[in-house]
């Protein structure tokens, strides 16, 4: 006679946990996927275009000139305040010609290279979004800056989160050479002081939507084998009872 091949009947509590298994493989692969093509994918071509360098900072200095930048005060309200203008000029290995430093990629897609003047101070809260965009326009600073400050509603404030920025590039740092980089689709005459798409956030990109894959394959092969075991646990008995 044909032996008969054991019946693969899940309980509940099995059934939940094959299911948990499938969801966790699903999003694992769906959301490795999603990154990639949404987010991995343009960091890694910001990042072909750039590179790393050693940086020595020439010159730290605050023009005279102060710029303007926007402060929320409220659900409807918002202001402008005024800041000066940090530049820290630096030498990099890659060039002998000075370079400006700026906080990160964001800084450095932001900052403009030029503008108008400064506008008025007083916005008014109801202003609509066009009418603002356009005013934004007017308060550009004229030329580039390394730092810009979180913008506070006093200008003293503002200045003072400025000095401080000087005195830590003029003595914590002086000639100490540092790490800068570079980005040759932004602006490849000016450097960064970091990235912001690093090899960390890289790491993780791929880390996570992996781990959820091998946990939800995890819980499928161990529920499987559980069964398995119980399954042939329970013919080995009713064969020494026979």
């Amino acid at each position: 006679m044909a032996r008969s091949r054991p019946v693969y009947e899940y309980t509940e509590a099995e059934d939940k946990s094959m299911r948990l298994g499938f969801l966790l493989i699903a999003a694992g692969l769906l959301s490795l996927l999603g990154l990639g093509c949404c987010w991995l994918r343009p960091a890694l071509q910001e990042r072909g275009g750039g590179g790393s360098a050693n940086c020595t900072v020439l010159a730290v200095r605050q023009l005279g000139e102060r710029f303007a930048c926007t402060f929320s005060c409220g659900a409807a309200c918002r202001g402008t305040a005024r800041y000066p203008c940090l530049q820290v000029l630096v030498r990099t290995s890659r060039s002998s010609v000075p370079a400006l430093l700026h906080e990160d990629e964001r800084q450095l897609r932001t900052n403009p290279k030029s503008g108008g003047g400064v506008g008025p101070l007083c916005v008014p809260p109801a202003a609509s979004g066009h009418e603002w965009e356009a005013r934004e326009k007017l308060l550009m600073p004229a030329r580039k800056c390394s730092y810009i400050p979180p913008c506070a509603r006093d200008d003293q404030e503002n200045s003072e989160n400025v000095t401080y920025k000087q005195k830590y590039w003029k003595e914590k740092v002086g000639s100490q050479p540092f790490t800068c980089y570079f980005n040759q689709h932004l602006r490849p005459d000016d450097v960064m002081l970091r990235r912001t798409h690093d090899e960390t956030v890289l790491l993780h990109c791929f880390l996570w939507p992996l781990v959820t894959f091998l946990v939800g394959v995890l819980i499928v092969v161990l529920t499987i084998c559980a069964k398995s075991l119980a399954v042939r646990a329970e013919a080995i008995k009713k064969k020494k009872h026979l």
